[in-house]
């Protein structure tokens, strides 16, 4: 039922709570207002994330309803709904970061839908990839940072039921199974990014935790002193020359305290602040001067100088980063720039949550560890800690998967009805769907796109992905379409669009640059990992729907043709070692030229679905080698492992119900909760191996469409 949007913060069930005496009310009405206004900063996330048909319209109705309605507390209410970038008002300060530096799932797993118009990241990158994988984020950072909202201002207001109506369900993407019994009830994830935690588990099988924050003792770091000897303005020249920024070819800095010891500590300032410049001493006028300059060339910036490492160290320095509110790759390009490297040094084994706060371990090549323990006096929603010095980097996907602890707030279920779910989950687990991030945003789902390039219909490829689109889109990008659409002129496309970087923008570029009869190259612009995903995202709809379908068929227990592994080998159940298997041994094959298919009727299932979308089962590989699809298995029932929970009682929806690794070093006592309180949570702590989404877990519980369409039609209120 379409609600207002009074309607919607009338209905609050977060309202502030009754005043006492009329003074209580003034000031009470005092702070509301101005938080509000603190709060419509944070709130444009939030919205470019649903994105709404205007964003004026909101911000501006917004502001009008709060003139006229006092004690109305504004929170992100949407029940499951993964990747939210809204911020809590408690959280507010913890957003912004110390002006003492420049600025700039397993759950990544969630991340790799690509919605329109966001600015496409280069592939990860680890420390041998070197110029190939070089990141282009620095080249074209100024243009997204200098984005206007000039076009956002005349987009049409929409209301919120409009601005959905687009949107994908789980059923369009084939989420349609449960396998527990019990009676669902609803609950608000992520209405705080700290309600969402993930610990890495690491490749010995240990889940990370920052526990230590001081640094490794080695003879040969340098002291406390090269943070604080130079000058900010001989930084900046020091900066200037180690980037190429200037004409000069050394700096000169004179030493005032002439003292070994005192040139010492500048000569060791340098070489660990500035990679890539090597020091001289020089007497000059009968003053004595430590001289800056590159010994070898350019080249040395992107290469630390093999001589400056001791050689009985490791070359990487692993170290656990807590992060909270940004994605992994914005957190790497964000340490990359406090330390003055380039981003391929770092490597890591899997991305994390934007909207939460992780916990994962990153190595990076021939930087110390008193250096990066250095930026946690600069850095806010950031720690790094858990030093060592190791011979090697880390790879995607070396780890053994994540650990979760989530907090579902105001849940409606009774203590049976989460005791039923709870126990489900832990014993039975829950249908291991690609989540419904893996099938973008907008109004053309990325399957969409991966269908039309296995079809090798690259004249829709091109449609799909520029033409004009039903639903709300930031007004740059409507701009775009239209003209691409009235024109069909790349360049002309291109102008109207500020953020050369998403998709859109890569793909324009591509035909500026090859022709309107060069699709195939045109895409090629966009990085390979980004296509890719478009062409997984087929596979995980063909997936979702498969097993819906073999469960509809034959329920939750193995059946002759199943299929299992056996070792590295896929094999099929005969009849008579049916006993030997459960329905967690079961897999189901992305589809692929390299895979078989189970000896039941859903083997045909997958040729009928396949052949409708005219594409041959039998031929899945591609003209271009790298839309080929050699196809995998997936195991359709996933047990999490380490499941506990509990219901807690509490009054104030802002105070956290658990601490943090930070929280822990810091000596914070956990929260002491009462017996009853205005609101009930349920949290829940569980591990998943690597690939899989958490989102689903948790759908099982609540028994709950988890898309954003479904949240916003079920929840009334998710404005708060």
């Amino acid at each position: 039922m379409a609600v207002t949007l009074r309607g919607r913060l009338a209905t609050s069930q977060f309202g502030a709570m009754e005043a006492n005496s009329s003074r209580e009310i003034e000031a009470r009405n005092y702070l509301e207002k101005h938080r509000i206004m603190e709060l419509l900063t944070y709130l444009t996330s939030a919205l470019l994330f649903f994105r709404p048909g205007s964003l004026k319209f909101f911000l501006g109705t917004l502001t009008m309803e709060m003139t006229e309605m006092t004690g109305v507390s504004l929170k992100r209410g949407s029940v499951a709904v993964e990747d939210n970038d809204s911020v809590a008002p408690g959280e507010a300060k913890r957003q912004k970061v110390s002006e003492c530096c420049p600025t700039k799932g397993q759950d990544g797993l969630e991340n790799n839908s690509l919605p329109s118009g966001e600015k496409v990241p280069g592939p990860p990158k680890t420390a041998g990839e070197g110029k190939k994988n070089s990141d282009p984020q620095s080249e074209e950072e100024g243009e997204e940072d200098g984005l206007s909202e000039e076009g956002e201002e005349e987009e049409e207001a929409e209301s919120f039921a409009s601005m959905m109506k687009h949107g994908l369900t789980e059923l369009d993407v084939g989420i349609t199974k449960f396998v527990s019994s019990h009676q669902g009830f609803s609950g608000i994830l992520k209405e705080r990014y700290s309600d969402f935690v993930v610990h890495e588990i690491g490749k010995n099988g240990q889940i990370s935790h920052l526990s230590d924050l001081s640094v490794p003792v080695d003879e040969e770091d340098p002291s406390e002193d090269v943070f604080t000897v130079l000058t900010a303005e001989e930084k900046q020249r020091l900066e200037e020359l180690q980037l190429f920024k200037n004409k000069e070819t050394s700096v000169a800095i004179e030493v005032i305290e002439d003292t070994k010891e005192k040139r010492t500590v500048i000569h060791q300032a340098i070489k660990s602040l500035f990679p890539g410049l090597e020091t001289k001493t020089e007497d000059r006028e009968g003053k004595k001067y430590i001289v800056a300059y590159h010994a070898a060339g350019k080249k040395a910036l992107a290469n630390p100088r093999k001589h400056s490492w001791p050689k009985s160290r490791g070359s990487y320095c692993h170290f656990l980063l807590y992060k909270e509110n940004k994605d992994t790759m914005d957190a790497i390009n964000l340490l990359s720039k406090y330390l003055r490297v380039k981003p391929n040094i770092f490597s890591y084994m899997g991305t994390k949550d934007k909207r939460a706060i992780t916990v994962q371990e990153i190595a990076v090549l021939k930087i110390t560890a008193q250096r990066l323990a250095h930026l946690n006096k600069c850095l806010m929603n950031f720690k790094l800690g858990n030093f060592s010095y190791q011979k090697n980097p880390l790879k995607l996907g070396e780890l053994q998967g994540n650990h979760f602890t989530v907090v579902l707030r105001n849940i409606t279920g009774t203590d049976d009805q989460v005791e039923q779910a709870m126990n489900s989950l832990k014993e039975i687990g829950f249908i291991n769907y690609y989540g419904m991030q893996r099938f973008g945003t907008t109004a053309v789902p990325t399957y969409q796109v991966g269908r039309a390039i296995l079809q090798n219909s690259w004249a829709e490829v091109m449609d799909l992905i520029l033409k004009p689109r039903s639903g709300a889109e930031k007004g740059y990008l409507v701009k775009c379409r239209e003209e691409w659409a009235k024109t069909k002129d790349p360049a002309a496309a291109l102008r109207k669009l500020p953020v050369k970087r998403c998709v859109e923008g890569q793909l324009l570029r591509g035909l500026s640059k090859y022709g309107l009869k060069n699709i195939v190259s045109a895409f090629g612009i966009i990085p390979r990992n980004n296509r890719l995903m478009y062409i997984h995202s087929y596979q995980s709809y063909v997936w979702n729907n498969m097993v819906s379908k073999r469960i509809e068929e034959y329920g939750l227990n193995p059946v002759p043709g199943d299929l299992v592994l056996k070792g590295a080998a896929v094999v099929c159940i005969e009849e008579d070692d049916v006993n030997n298997y459960s329905i967690h041994d079961v897999v189901m094959p992305l589809p692929g030229f390299d895979v078989i298919y189970p000896q039941h009727k859903i083997s045909e299932a997958y040729r009928e679905m396949l052949t409708a979308d005219n594409l041959d089962i039998d031929n899945m590989r591609h003209k271009i080698r790298d839309y080929s699809l050699s196809g995998a298995y997936r195991k359709i029932i996933i047990r999490p492992q380490n499941v506990s929970w509990e219901v807690v009682a509490y009054d104030d929806p802002k105070i956290p119900l658990f601490n943090t690794d930070v929280d822990n070093l810091e000596g914070k006592p956990p929260p002491v909760f009462a017996s009853e309180g205005k609101y009930r949570a349920l949290k829940m702590d569980f591990s998943l191996p690597p690939s899989t989404y958490a989102t689903m877990a948790i759908r099982e519980v609540l028994k709950m469409d988890t898309s954003i369409k479904n949240q916003t039609q079920l929840n009334t209120t998710w404005l708060r």
